[in-house]
C-alpha cells in the first residue's frame, strides 16, 4: 500500500512539474521568445502534452498568472504551433462520432469550411493578387459571403457547447476560443468592407491580399484547435444527456454549409421530457395558469431576460422573432459567462451600479443587421428596495420609428 501511495505522490509531483514547465514555456512566448526556440525547449523538457493539460494551462495563465484573456488569445496561435504534433490525444485512435451527434456535425461543417477556405478562397485570392479586375474581386466577395455564415458554427459552439464545459470548471479554452472567433468575425467584416470599396489599380491590393491570407490562417488554426483540443475535451467531459440537449437546440441557431447527416439516437433513448407542469399562479392583480403566463410572455413584441440577484440567468422569453439567440443552456449560468470576454467589464459595472443603488436603468441602442435595436436594463427591487435582479428588455424599434400620422381604433 505504501508503494502505491508513493507512486501516486510521485505522479502528482511529476504532473505539477510538467504543468509548471508548460506555463514557463508559454510565459517565454509572452515575453517575446521565438516559437522555434521555445519549440526546441518544449520537445526536450515536456514531449507529448494532453488535451487536459492544455485546458489546465490556459486556465492557469488566466487565473493564476494574471495574463489577460486577450493576451492568451494572441498567444494561442503561437503555442498551437509549438504543440502541433505533440498533443498526445491525436496519436491515439480517433473516436468515431455517431451520425447526427453534435461533434459529427461540427466536423462535417469543418470539412466544408476547408473546401471553401483552402481551395476556393486561396485560389481566388491568388488570382486577385495577379489581376485585380472586377471579376476576380466578385469571386472573392462571393466566397466571403459564404464564409461569414461560419457565425452559425461559432455561435453553436459558444452558446451550446461552452456553457456545459464551464459547468465542469473548464473556462480557459472557452474564453480564449470565443475571443478568437470574434476576431475572425471582425476580420471578415473588415476585408469585406475593403473589397466592396476597392477600385482596380488603386494601390490597396496587397493589403487586402495580406488580410485574406491572415483570415485563411486564423480559420485553419481554429479548425485545428477545435478538432484536437476542444472536441476531444468535450467528448471526454459531457454526459449523454447533455449531448442530447445540445443536438435538440442546435436547429435554433442553424448550420454552416451543411446539416446533420442523420438523427442521432443515443444509447439511452429515453430522456426526461421536461414538460411544463400545469399549475396556477395567483398574483396581486389576477390568476393565470403557467401555460397562459408563458404564452403571454412569448407573444410580447419584445425579448425579455431575467437575471437574479446572484447574476444567474433565470428566464428568457422565446417568441418566434427573437433578436439575439438564446437557448435553454443559458439557464442557471452566470450572465458574465454569456458574454464575450471583451464586454464582461461593462456587464459587471452595470450590475454593480444597480446593486449599489447608483442606477435604476441603463439604455443602449445599436444597428443590428436590418434592425435598429433598443436594449434596456432595469434594476428589479422588492417593496423594501432590496435588489432582486436585472430585467433585460430588447426591441426592434425600426418599425416604430417609421410610423407617421395617426391610426385610430374608431374612424
Amino acid at each position: 500500500m505504501s508503494e502505491i501511495i508513493n507512486n501516486r505522490e510521485r505522479d502528482r509531483l511529476n504532473n505539477s512539474m510538467r504543468q509548471q514547465l508548460l506555463k514557463d514555456i508559454i510565459k517565454q512566448l509572452h515575453e517575446g521568445k521565438s516559437a522555434d526556440d521555445v519549440k526546441r525547449q518544449f520537445e526536450e523538457a515536456v514531449g507529448d502534452v494532453t488535451v487536459a493539460e492544455i485546458s489546465a494551462l490556459e486556465h492557469a495563465l488566466i487565473q493564476e498568472e494574471g495574463i489577460p484573456v486577450a493576451e492568451v488569445q494572441r498567444l494561442c496561435s503561437v503555442h498551437t504551433a509549438v504543440f502541433k504534433g505533440s498533443i498526445q490525444d491525436i496519436h491515439q485512435p480517433a473516436a468515431t462520432e455517431e451520425v447526427g451527434h453534435p461533434i459529427h456535425t461540427f466536423k462535417r461543417e469543418n470539412r466544408e469550411l476547408e473546401q471553401l477556405v483552402q481551395f476556393k478562397l486561396v485560389l481566388h485570392t491568388e488570382r486577385f493578387a495577379k489581376d485585380d479586375q472586377e471579376h476576380h474581386k466578385s469571386k472573392l466577395l462571393e466566397d466571403l459571403t459564404q464564409l461569414k455564415e461560419i457565425d452559425k458554427h461559432y455561435s453553436r459552439k459558444e452558446n451550446l457547447l461552452f456553457p456545459y464545459l464551464e459547468k465542469y470548471g473548464i473556462f480557459g479554452p472557452t474564453q480564449v476560443m470565443w475571443g478568437v472567433d470574434d476576431n475572425i468575425r471582425l476580420l471578415l467584416k473588415d476585408v469585406g468592407r475593403q473589397l466592396e470599396a476597392y477600385v482596380a489599380g488603386s494601390g490597396c491590393q496587397q493589403a487586402i491580399v495580406e488580410l485574406l491570407h491572415h483570415i485563411i490562417q486564423e480559420v485553419n488554426e481554429m479548425i485545428y484547435k477545435e478538432e484536437n483540443i476542444l472536441f476531444p475535451m468535450a467528448m471526454q467531459t459531457l454526459t449523454e444527456d447533455e449531448w442530447v440537449r445540445i443536438a435538440a437546440e442546435s436547429e435554433q441557431i442553424g448550420y454552416f454549409l451543411t446539416e446533420p447527416s442523420g438523427v442521432w439516437v443515443p444509447a439511452r433513448e429515453q430522456l426526461d421530457s421536461g414538460e411544463l407542469v400545469e399549475g396556477v399562479i395567483r398574483m396581486e392583480t389576477g390568476v393565470l395558469s403557467v401555460a397562459q403566463l408563458e404564452l403571454m410572455m412569448n407573444h410580447l413584441p419584445v425579448d425579455l431576460t431575467f437575471i437574479d440577484e446572484h447574476d444567474v440567468v433565470r428566464y428568457y422569453s422565446h417568441g418566434k422573432d427573437r433578436i439575439f439567440t438564446r437557448t435553454p443552456s443559458v439557464i442557471g449560468r452566470t450572465v458574465q459567462n454569456c458574454h464575450p470576454p471583451q464586454s464582461v467589464h461593462i456587464v459587471n459595472q452595470l450590475l454593480e451600479d444597480f446593486k449599489a443603488g447608483r442606477k435604476e436603468a441603463e439604455d443602449f441602442w445599436i444597428q443590428f443587421r436590418d434592425k435598429y435595436v433598443f436594449i434596456r436594463y432595469f434594476a428589479v427591487r422588492n417593496a423594501a428596495g432590496e435588489y432582486k435582479g436585472t430585467l433585460e428588455f430588447t426591441q426592434n424599434i425600426k418599425p416604430i420609428q417609421e410610423i407617421t400620422g395617426e391610426k385610430r381604433i374608431h374612424s
